[in-house]
């Protein structure tokens, strides 16, 4: 089951997915990718800062998004030996 986050509408935050226990020894991130639903803004540099990560974690950025909905957020990565896997969160938009 998908973790599940609050977001205000007008915030934009920080949110993270720590690869560190499902990576295999000596294995390490190489690309990652932040798929949203339509609706909320990934960061894009203008608004929120651009999404990173480090070799065992991805960090992204969240703006906007309509109070009452849900959105769901997954993170694509590959690793240096060629595994591929997603992590999905919600994100509930909630006035605060």
């Amino acid at each position: 089951m998908a973790d599940t986050y609050v977001k205000d509408p007008d915030a934009i935050l920080d949110f993270h997915f720590d690869w560190t226990t499902w990576l295999v020894n000596g294995d390490i991130i190489v690309t990652s990718q932040i798929i949203a639903s339509a609706g909320i803004t990934v960061g894009d540099g203008v608004i929120a800062p651009l999404p990173s990560n480090t070799t065992t974690n991805t960090t992204f950025w969240l703006a906007g998004g309509t109070a009452g909905k849900p959105y769901t957020v997954t993170n694509r990565i590959t690793t240096s030996q060629g595994r591929t896997d997603d992590r999905t969160m919600t994100i509930r938009i909630q006035d605060r």
